[in-house]
């Protein structure tokens, strides 16, 4: 199977501080790998060097390099907003923006894009909000702002509008941390449909849903406050949890720490 991502030698500071250092790893095409480990230890500053939002961050740079399918993401001649294009994210809380309807937030980074008429703008929000599981909840009220819809509702929104401009990789911070339980199930049982068409990365604190939506689990640790995070292992989930190779792991996943 080819590898979909490919981490080597990958540093991230903000400013003078390294949040995570020399970092190397592959993340398989339509599959799910969690990110895990203790507050602190660089998971969601690693997922944001995925598709260059780390840079964003005022001093954020990062060492090494992010292959996707043997394109070096951090070379000179790509372009970050093609990357962020081909690398779409969903972040910790909801975030549709608030002053638009709910087929409009679907369809911003299509219309930014330009290359849509109004007829396949039409059929792509609706295939991606039935991606998204949302349609039937709201194909009655396509033009009500998205803020009015629930929680778990505008999360599903943001996958819809995330899914919409067809990227190659989705990853998704803590997405249901700000949750109920029955819209954390939606969106778990969402992501299992997802990794069909999509390589998937999930950072989550909840031990439980890493266990129950990834395929391949990576934790991360600190060796002392203040320093930087590093990937401890990376394994097939089922092993992770079940038998892992490093006593880190065992500590952290049983509860001893973190």
């Amino acid at each position: 199977m080819a590898k979909r991502i490919d981490v080597s030698g990958l540093t991230a500071y903000y400013s003078a501080h390294k949040a995570i250092e020399d970092i190397s790893m592959t993340v398989e095409p339509r599959s799910v790998t969690a990110f895990i480990g203790p507050s602190g230890c660089g998971k969601s500053t690693l997922l944001r060097t995925l598709n260059r939002m780390h840079e964003v961050t005022p001093g954020g740079r990062v060492e090494g390099k992010v292959l996707l399918d043997d394109e070096n993401l951090y070379s000179s001649s790509v372009d970050p907003v093609t990357v962020r294009r081909t690398v779409g994210m969903v972040f910790q809380r909801p975030n549709p923006f608030p002053t638009m309807s709910i087929f409009d937030n679907v369809a911003a980074g299509l219309r930014l894009n330009g290359r849509y008429k109004k007829s396949e703008l039409n059929d792509v929000v609706e295939k991606s909000l039935k991606g998204a599981n949302l349609w039937n909840e709201v194909k009655d009220r396509l033009n009500k702002p998205g803020s009015g819809l629930s929680g778990g509702q505008q999360q599903r929104l943001c996958i819809a509008r995330a899914i919409a401009v067809e990227p190659q990789v989705l990853l998704m911070d803590e997405p249901c941390s700000a949750l109920d339980p029955i819209s954390t199930l939606a969106i778990e049982d969402l992501i299992g449909e997802l990794k069909e068409r999509f390589t998937i990365v999930i950072v989550t604190h909840n031990m439980q849903q890493a266990a129950r939506v990834s395929d391949r689990t990576a934790f991360f640790n600190l060796s002392a406050v203040g320093q930087p995070g590093r990937l401890i292992e990376l394994d097939e989930t089922s092993r992770i949890f079940s038998n892992p190779s490093v006593q880190a792991t065992e500590d952290y996943i049983s509860g001893r720490f973190g």
